[in-house]
């Protein structure tokens, strides 16, 4: 049986500038995931000269985060709702900070890959405790939409502080110091939360799902493995069929699992309101081409248009600056014309901007990307905060721990989706033509296999080589990559173009004033009478 048991304080425990600065407190822990994200970015040449890892390598560095913590989210909601979400954010930090150590001191790509796996766990408990404490704090509709969005451009604001930070810190330190750069600011952000936010929660008295728990982890990691391994063995070769066949079946057998269990870990009644999952699918699919066009981006400024680390992390400041400043406004557009043309509307923009950018060529100049940049960073900017507030305003409050798990699961599976899907598409194009250009040339299979491992390799190849034989080789590696790349977006131009009709189609225009279900105690239905929330299954 499952049963919530009312402790700690009234439901507004923190109020006026005590509760602003804890919401600052709360978006610092959050800041360091999206930190993370573009430091690294903006570091994969880097580790590919230090560590020499191919394409498939720095996807699974990548992706090795999001992974764990994809595979985590849902489990980690659930036991947020069940332990409470100030415990659970704290326990994260300190994953996290164990994780950014031994990432900052691996020595080989397979440590490194393990460090950003612990970060991942921290993440999956910093996320979706995060916005459950902020849903808490922000009950009315105006405030929690303009908190969300503050917390949204929290992320911009992480997004556009991680290239410089890391490029600056990699034109002074070793490429650990990328990683270390984490640890101090988790530990602010968690004393703050230990010392401004006291421990009011509801907590879900439950038992475990376990099995839900593997069967999430297994399906969602065998089938980024086969998509990530394609390029190396082929798309059509058994244990890349296997592995996303393997995955697929466990993700339903996941969904068979949760729908038969008497203890679901993943609620799936809250996927019957169409706020949530509408907007959780849109969430998914922006943050697809947004890691996608991250991902392969910071590595043709250096490795195509020969940038240091700083410059090409200046280079994509813009495009999360516009993001972070973006994300606050865009209360006002969901208010004025509602969410389905905020989202649509926005969607559209980011696909307009990936299609301008995957026009660019071996003579295009960081001008012409410019405005495509721009235009992605203001749609991101403007769909995250509407998109969030759905899922979030649709639940009952004791339902906001696996809730915001379950969202921060699909931007997490998302995000790794994209850097796979995007990046393989990259890398086969760029395969197949390095192949065609250097298949007449009596090149050693190990040589070879350095050349179409990625361009950094490639280039390095072309350097001993020197002469007119290398410079065509650097000439020929750098043209497949663009085509490579441009194929990439051009790809996530069409499912941005697709997740905007889908919004446009299925998610609700306009939230409805409706008192929330049962399940919350008496004191609170008192306080909740004016605020507007749309019960899940409504």
């Amino acid at each position: 049986m499952i049963t919530s048991v009312r402790l700690g304080a009234p439901d507004y425990p923190i109020l006026g500038t005590r509760r602003k600065i804890a919401l600052g407190f709360l978006c610092t822990t959050l800041i360091i995931t999206s930190l993370d994200n573009t430091i690294l970015n903006i570091a994969l040449p880097t580790l590919v000269r230090v560590l020499h890892a191919t394409n498939t390598q720095l996807e699974w560095i990548v992706d090795a985060y999001a992974v764990a913590s994809a595979g985590l989210l849902i489990f980690a909601g659930s036991l947020s709702d069940r332990v409470g979400h100030k415990r659970l954010l704290v326990s994260g930090s300190i994953f996290f900070t164990l994780g950014s150590a031994v990432s900052a001191f691996s020595g080989s790509v397979y440590y490194l890959v393990l460090g950003r796996a612990i970060m991942g766990v921290g993440a999956a408990c910093i996320m979706p405790a995060t916005l459950s404490l902020i849903t808490t704090l922000y009950r009315r509709h105006e405030e929690r939409a303009l908190a969300i969005g503050i917390w949204s451009g929290s992320e911009g604001l992480g997004i556009a502080a991680g290239p410089i930070i890391g490029g600056w810190l990699l034109g002074h330190y070793w490429w650990g110091s990328v990683f270390m750069i984490n640890i101090p600011i988790a530990l602010i952000g968690m004393v703050g939360v230990i010392f401004l936010i006291p421990s009011t929660h509801e907590v879900v008295r439950s038992r475990g799902d376990y099995g839900g728990v593997a069967l999430s982890i297994l399906g969602m990691s065998s089938l980024l493995w086969g998509i990530i391994d394609a390029p190396v063995h082929g798309w059509t070769s058994i244990q890349v069929v296997g592995s996303v066949l393997a995955g697929v079946l466990l993700l339903v057998a996941f969904v068979l699992w949760e729908h038969r269990s008497k203890y679901p870990l993943l609620k799936l009644g809250m996927f019957r309101n169409r706020r949530f999952s509408v907007a959780m699918v849109s969430a998914t699919l922006i943050i697809f081409v947004l890691m996608g066009l991250l991902f392969v981006i910071t590595q043709y400024f250096q490795f195509s248009l020969g940038y240091s680390p700083l410059s090409a992390g200046l280079r994509v400041l813009p495009i999360a600056l516009i993001l972070g400043i973006a994300a606050p406004a865009s209360s006002i557009l969901d208010r004025l014309v509602g969410s389905k043309i905020v989202v649509a509307g926005s969607m559209l923009i980011i696909a307009v901007g990936l299609f301008v950018i995957s026009t660019i060529s071996m003579t295009s100049s960081y001008g012409s990307e410019l405005p495509g940049l721009l235009l992605v960073g203001f749609g991101a900017g403007l769909a995250f905060p509407p998109v969030t507030e759905s899922v979030m305003g649709s639940l009952d409050l004791p339902q906001t721990g696996i809730g915001s798990a379950t969202n921060s699961s699909a931007l997490q599976f998302g995000g790794a989706l994209g850097v796979a899907v995007i990046g393989t598409v990259l890398a086969s194009r760029y395969q197949t033509h390095l192949t065609q250009l250097i298949g007449a040339y009596p090149v050693p299979p190990k040589v070879l296999g350095i050349i179409k491992g990625s361009l950094g390799g490639a280039l390095a190849v072309a350097h001993v080589a020197g002469g007119k034989i290398g410079n065509l080789l650097a000439i020929g590696a750098k043209r497949s990559f663009v085509s490579g790349m441009d194929l990439g977006l051009k790809v996530g131009g069409v499912i941005a173009v697709v997740s905007g009709m889908i919004a446009l189609v299925f998610l609700p225009a306009r939230r409805k004033q409706i008192e929330p279900k049962s399940g919350v105690s008496h004191d609170r239905r008192a306080s909740d009478r004016t605020h507007d929330r749309t019960p899940v299954g409504s």
